[in-house]
This record gives C-alpha cells, structure tokens and sequence, in this order.
C-alpha cells in the first residue's frame, strides 16, 4: 500500500510540473535598440523587447534574465542589472506572465564602457527556477558591436582642445629713445661752457653706436624752447635760435668724431604745455590758482598777465620753474637688432646659457618638429625654473605628442606658480578633459574665465564625453573644428558636420574618418571609398579602426572597401 501511494505521489509532482511544458530555450526573436550597441556618456546602453508567446510561461515558474557583455578580443564579461519574471501562481512584485496568453518581454542593459570592449557582444542569460528545479537557457545573442564614436572626441586631443602656447616678447628690434637735455639763460641762445659736456657726452655716445653691429642710429631729433615769459615774436626768435646753436654744436662735434647722424629740429616759441606739466609737479603754494588760469584762458598774453599779476606766487615761479624750460631737448632715437634666427637656432643646440628666456621661448617658434620644441623647452625650464611659460610651454607639446601624463605634471607644476592664470587653468582643464577626469577638468574650466574661445572646445568636448549632444553643438557653435563636426555627427546633422569638416584648412586624419562616418551613415559609397583613401594616406595607423569599426560594419564585405587595406 505505501509503494502504492509513493507513486502515486511521484506521478502527481511530475504532473504538476510537466503539465505545460516547460521551455526548453529562452526567446529568439528579440529585438535590441540599438544595434550595434553604442557608446554614450560613458555608458552602453540597449532596450530589449520580446513576445513571450502562450503557453510559454509555466505557472509557478520564476524566469531571471541577465545582461552579459563579452568582449570579443579578451573573452572578460560583463554582467548587468538581472530582471525577473514570474509566472501566476507565484508571489512577488515581478512582472506576471500570464500562461494561456503569454506577454510582453522588454529588459533594458546597461553597462559602464571600458576600451576592451570596444569589441564586444550582448547576449542575454536566461534562467527558470521551478520549484526546486533549475534550467538554464543557452544565452541568446542579442546585438553584436559597440559604436565607440563619440570616444573620437580624444583622438588628437591636444589640438583639438585648443591647449595654448605661452608667446614669448621677444623682439628682433627694440625701439629705444634717449634724451639729454641742455639750458640758457633767460633771453640767451649761447651754449654755455657747462652745457657743452652734455653735447660732447651725447656725441661720443653716439660715435659709439655707430661702431656697434648691434645697433642702428635712427637719428637725432632737437627740439628748442623759450619761456612763456616775454612778447610772442621775442620768443619765436629765441627759441629759433637756440635751436640753430644747439645744431650747429652738434655737427661740430660729430665733424671732430667723424661721425654723422641724421638732425631734425623744431622750436617752440612759448612753452605753455612745459609750464603746465612742470607747475603740476611742483610745492608751488599757489599752483591751482595757476593751473585754474591756464584752463580758464587760452590767450597767451593773458596768460601770462594774470600769473604775473600773483607777485608772490610769480616770483616763485620765476626762479624754479620758467629757468627749466629754457632749453634745448635732444633726443637720440636707436634701434637695438636682436640675435637672428640663424644664430638663435644654433645657440640653442650648441650653448642655450647664452640665451635670456625671452631668445629661448622665442627660438622654440623657429620649428614644426616636436622634438626641436621639446627640447627647447625643456632647456628653458631648466634655466629659468621660475618663468611660467617653460613648463606651460612644455606641457603643451607633450599634450600633442600624446603624453597626457607627462603634460599633466607640467601643468600642476607651473600652476603652483600662478594658481589664479586663466590660460594655465584652461591648459589643466585641457589635459584632464583628454583623459577622461571630467570631474576635476570642470573645476579648472571654472577658473578659465576669460582665456577666449577655447574655452567653448572644452566645454563642447565635455558635453559630447557626457553624451550631451545637443549641448556639444550650441557650445561649440560656429568652431571650425574636428570635434564640433563630430558633436554634430553624433546629433544625426550629416550636413553641418559635412560643412565644417569641409572648411576645415588644415584636414587631418581624423578630418578624413569624420568625412568616411558621414558618408557611411548617409549611403555615399563613392565619396566613402575617397576619404577613407585620404585618411590612409594621411595616418596608416587608422587600417585597424577602419576593419574593427561598426561605423563601417556593412563596408567591410564590399571589395572596393577591403582593397584599400
């Protein structure tokens, strides 16, 4: 009787569990949104929707259903946030799927990107729980390749970031002017004895320059003066001939050096703009009050009447102020000539000690080759270790060589300088943007106020990076650059990204890739077949991108497409 009732008992569990059938595979038909799967702020996001058809779902069955991302070149996986199903007779908050009329399946995955699964596939884990009884589904692929292009927004990160070069001052030419300056006595154009050692000294000097390779002699401007005291026609006389006296002397002297100098010369007949600067500067009691009377007339002999009718104030003024404007000015104007770029360039390889910061910073312009610049710059962080521009400098070229870490460190150095520069901080902000620290970048884009329109090719950098795309192509507006044409790729404008890329002057590599995606994405298989041709032959290293790329996935099969490689 019990061996009876045990099987009894054994054919109703059997019954009970295999009365609808249980599944044998998880759903087929799935449909991914999107496939291929893509890369956005960060992320690789996909909705997935299905039928569960009738008589699928087992009453007292539980279905748990787990995203899995495999790489396809390292074989690492993924997994992503599981979902439950259960079917009638079970008690949860999971969705219920009905046994005679089946449902609806839909499960997003999402995934935190990392490089190694640029190649990569989506498959789908299924497991039923019956009681105690667990069946596990062979995983479903559910979408294959990930579209990594917004990741281009790092390709040749330093020069599409804008980081900017520190200019030197140096100067080829420096303007120098020198003045000296000779007095008469009141009413006198006679170049008295003590005056004639200033002539003397001022010629002598320049006999000098003219000895001197390095300097060039413009010329010798005089310029002669008389008081604003006395008659207007007194005056115009006066100072005429003060001026021929002090010319006159000069060429005597430049006879006996035998030497010459181009003379210009002028004459003022009342010095009234002197006066005033001279009164300024005095402790001359009653100043306002003249300074009031120089405002108040224009006339000079009214002028000069109602200073003369302060006779305390007038006396004063006789003996310190209107002795200085009796003069004769002389102005020697040079031109002192800088190193030339021959002799620059090779004091930089043979002895850069010999140069000033200014020659080295400005010697680092005088190549395109990275290297050249590198070590220049180098050479001027190690002499001048205390001039911002060397590790700024420096920091830029290693940015576009691509040595975002060693960059990095140049930066934080020269800001321990000058924490509060605008282009220092943007030129931080920069290198963390190019290597992903987003986080830190946007503290540094803060302090970058006022740094110029580079500051907009960060912020559009960091928008695209955050998967922003409609910010990215309003901050960048009206750029002409790699990344704003990318911004506008990604926000499906094939047409404004074809115009920029199209004005862009100096097309790169990456120019002619961002041209390929836009005619992969808009079916022009002949201008494809030309950009991915250029873009070869710009930079080889893109074979690769161009093969393992989703961009180009229905490509790769074309014959025309797979000759280039």
């Amino acid at each position: 009787m019990k061996k009876k009732n045990f099987f009894i008992i054994s054919a109703l569990v059997l019954l009970t569990v295999f009365a609808c059938k249980v599944p044998k595979e998880f759903l087929k038909d799935l449909k991914a949104d999107p496939n291929p799967l893509e890369l956005k702020g960060g992320k690789v996001v996909c909705k997935v929707e299905g039928t569960f058809p009738a008589k699928y779902f087992v009453k007292n069955m539980e279905l748990t259903v787990t995203p899995v991302l495999k790489s396809k070149t390292t074989g690492a996986t993924l997994k992503g946030e599981p979902k439950v199903f259960q079917g009638e007779k079970i008690k949860g908050n999971n969705p219920v799927i009905a046994f005679k009329t089946g449902g609806k399946y839909e499960q997003t995955a999402e995934f935190v990107y990392s490089p190694e699964f640029e190649q990569a596939e989506l498959y789908f884990e299924a497991t039923a729980q019956i009681k105690k009884k667990t069946i596990n589904f062979e995983p479903v692929l559910v979408a294959e390749g990930i579209i990594t292009t917004a990741n281009l927004v790092y390709q040749d990160a330093g020069a599409e970031l804008g980081a900017k070069i520190i200019a030197d001052n140096f100067q080829k030419v420096i303007e120098q002017k020198e003045d000296a300056q000779i007095l008469f006595l009141i009413q006198q154009s006679q170049i008295r004895g003590a005056e004639q050692k200033t002539l003397v000294d001022l010629t002598k000097k320049i006999q000098a320059f003219k000895q001197d390779a390095s300097v060039n002699v413009k010329g010798l401007e005089i310029s002669s003066y008389a008081s604003p005291d006395g008659g207007q026609e007194l005056n115009e006389k006066l100072a005429q001939a003060r001026e021929d006296a002090t010319t006159k002397q000069i060429n005597q002297q430049l006879k006996k050096l035998k030497t010459d100098v181009t003379i210009g010369g002028s004459f003022t007949a009342q010095d009234w703009e002197g006066f005033k600067t001279l009164m300024e500067s005095s402790d001359i009691q009653d100043k306002a009050v003249i300074l009031n009377v120089l405002s108040m007339y224009s006339d000079p002999e009214q002028r000069e009447k109602e200073i003369k009718n302060l006779s305390a104030a007038y006396k004063e003024i006789a003996d310190k102020v209107l002795p200085q404007l009796r003069r004769s000015k002389l102005t020697l104007a040079t031109e002192i000539l800088g190193k030339s770029d021959e002799e620059l360039y090779r004091l930089v390889k043979e002895d850069a000690s010999q140069l000033t910061v200014e020659e080295l910073l400005y010697a680092a312009t005088l190549s395109d080759d990275a290297a050249y610049k590198q070590d220049v710059y180098q050479k001027t962080v190690a002499q001048f270790p205390k001039d911002t521009r060397g590790y700024n400098n420096l920091g830029v070229v290693l940015m576009q060589k691509g040595d975002l870490d060693a960059a990095d460190r140049n930066f934080t150095k020269v800001l321990d300088l000058d924490k509060n520069n605008p282009i220092l901080n943007y030129n931080k902000a920069a290198v963390l943007v190019a290597k992903g620290d987003l986080e830190n970048a946007e503290t540094y884009i803060g302090r970058a106020g006022g740094v110029g329109d580079e500051l907009n090719l960060a912020n559009g950098a960091v928008a695209i990076v955050k998967g922003d795309y409609k910010k990215a192509v309003s901050t960048y507006g009206s750029a002409i650059t790699n990344n704003a044409a990318l911004a506008k790729i990604l926000n499906n404008d094939y047409s404004g990204a074809r115009k920029i890329l199209d004005d862009i002057k100096n097309p790169t590599a990456k120019t002619y890739y961002l041209k390929s995606i836009v005619a992969a994405r808009t079916n022009d298989s002949k201008v494809l077949l030309e950009n991915v041709a250029n873009t070869l032959k710009a930079d080889k290293s893109y074979k690769d991108k161009f093969l393992k790329d989703m961009e180009f996935k229905e490509y790769v099969a074309n014959g025309a497409f797979s000759a280039l490689f």
